[in-house]
């Protein structure tokens, strides 16, 4: 694909294009369908509020793309440097492969950005191609964050921003304290939750400030501060929106937030972080001393699009677009008429045969059910929740197992992460050896922590369970899952956590040495409930 000119195109370039569109067809066509669970992926992901601006973010990337794409002159002649991107197709085949084989459609999803700019590389050579990275890095906003990472990130600004949202309160005079992620107004109680963390103001305006960066014609730090503040603005007006939430509440009681943050949380957070943005804009125009307005300052000339998007009519039959065509069908081809992989599913026995009496401990009361809300939230396919009382104990221990069967989709959600939402401040975490007890000197890795509400204090162990390893950090967790699911197809799992209350007058090893003497008897029973390979 090469550039426009003002004349008409040479005719014995047009003569090539039939082949050329034809060969560019064929790829993108295989690529769609080798790509297609990773375009589903993104079509589920869509439909989610934090993401919903995910369906623009191509045709930005496109308008992008069709605006530099003015700037580059015609160069119809045979490239050498077409092969890189031969080379950068094969790498995104590979990847979505790998996302395949291990179920993780998001893999897919990523591997299909690195083809879009591989193919980009083909069409106009390594020289040329290498120019439009602005367009095809952008497609990145579109797509759906690591469930790891989505959720460490959502519960770091939900901290912040009820820290503000508090903060802001204060200045209003209305008296609140604040539980982990709950903001208490005496009467009333607000859960800054996932939808009030600022996410899905986050992601579009993240998206609106690159591309204001790419188009501002000042100089390079101007364009870095404009996208690196996109996110301390939303966490603020997120955080005034949480504090004017909770004034109102205060005054006029919990029924009037409801319209409210419904109208506020949509519109008007988006257009006044864009205006805090233009107006950022304009402050450092004028700390310049430049004359240049904002208007000159932003790139906004969309004329001649139309005539850019008629280029594809240029594209050439290169031995290098042939093998792109051929290669994506060969995988799609290869992938679709390959038999299936035979995976074994675990044998394993469900929580409710799960013994009353471990070792010296025994289970006080039924099972606990969670709240539908928090069920769904979980995401297990079975779990079991129990209380652990034994004779002499100053105090008992709470077990909580959570097994899913496919993690490829979600997966685990580590106590790190949910604690908060339920009112708990972690005052200290960290991964330690511990040995475990049933006779063995194999040390393996877990969580450690001291959570908090209030006066009330609790000790904390947990890790994950996954085909026999017992893994604390939760990112090596999704690594292994990655690993199993490309090796054996398999991608179960479980979560174990283990709590006690740190009593009054309680040294924090006497609490911890109750956790340690149910994790010796529990590792043994886990096995038949959790398998380990």
């Amino acid at each position: 694909m090469t550039h426009e000119s003002a004349s008409p195109a040479p005719a014995g370039l047009l003569s090539g294009a039939a082949p050329g569109l034809f060969w560019f067809g064929i790829a993108v066509v295989g690529a769609a369908l080798f790509f297609a669970d990773g375009l589903d992926a993104l079509l589920l992901a869509w439909q989610l509020p934090e993401y919903s601006h995910g369906p623009l973010i191509p045709v930005l990337s496109g308008l992008l793309f069709l605006r530099q794409l003015k700037d580059i002159p015609v160069d119809p002649g045979p490239k050498r440097d077409r092969w890189v991107g031969v080379t950068v197709i094969l790498l995104a085949l590979a990847m979505a492969t790998l996302g395949k084989l291990a179920n993780i459609a998001d893999i897919v999803a990523y591997a299909t950005i690195l083809w879009v700019g591989g193919i980009l590389l083909v069409s106009f050579g390594w020289r040329t191609g290498r120019q439009f990275w602005p367009p095809v890095l952008h497609l990145v906003y579109m797509l759906p964050l690591p469930g790891v990472l989505y959720y460490k990130m959502s519960t770091w600004l939900q901290f912040i921003s009820s820290e503000l949202g508090v903060w802001f309160l204060g200045l209003l005079s209305v008296p609140v304290f604040l539980e982990g992620n709950i903001i208490d107004l005496g009467v009333y109680k607000l859960h800054v939750a996932e939808a009030c963390s600022g996410l899905r103001y986050l992601f579009p305006i993240l998206s609106f400030s690159y591309i204001f960066a790419v188009l501002y014609k000042g100089p390079m730090w101007h364009k870095a501060v404009l996208l690196i503040s996109a996110a301390p603005i939303t966490v603020l007006m997120n955080s005034v929106r949480i504090g004017i939430a909770g004034y109102i509440v205060n005054h006029y009681g919990v029924e009037w937030v409801e319209g409210f943050t419904h109208f506020f949380e949509g519109w008007v957070i988006f257009l006044a972080c864009i205006l805090i943005l233009f107006g950022l804009a304009r402050v450092m125009l004028m700390l310049q001393r430049t004359r240049m307005g904002l208007a000159d300052a932003l790139d906004l000339d969309t004329t001649g699009l139309g005539t850019q998007a008629a280029r594809i009519r240029l594209v050439q039959a290169s031995p290098a677009m042939i093998a792109v065509a051929v290669v994506t069908v060969a995988a799609t081809v290869a992938w679709h008429t390959a038999p299936e992989r035979a995976t074994t599913t675990p044998v394993r026995e469900p929580f409710y045969l799960f013994p009353r009496q471990i070792g010296d401990w025994q289970q006080s009361g039924l099972p606990q059910t969670l709240e539908a809300s928090v069920a769904t939230g979980l995401g297990a396919d079975d779990y079991h929740s129990i209380q652990l009382v034994r004779d002499g104990a100053a105090a008992d221990v709470g077990l909580f197992i959570a097994w899913y069967a496919d993690q490829s989709q979600g997966g685990v959600h580590s106590p790190e992460i949910c604690l908060p939402s339920s009112g708990w401040e972690i005052a200290w975490l960290e991964r330690t050896d511990v040995t475990d007890s049933m006779g063995s000197d194999t040390p393996f890795n877990i969580n450690r922590a001291i959570i908090q509400r209030g006066q009330s204090r609790m000790m904390v162990y947990y890790w994950f369970e996954q085909k026999g390893r017992r893994i604390a950090w939760d990112f090596a967790a999704k690594y292994w899952l990655l690993v199993d699911g490309i090796t054996t197809g398999r991608t179960d799992g479980a979560l174990v956590r283990l709590t006690t209350p740190i009593i009054e007058g309680e040294t924090d090893a006497q609490a911890e040495a109750r956790l340690q003497d149910v994790m010796a008897q529990v590792t043994g029973i886990l096995p038949r409930f959790v398998p380990q390979m």
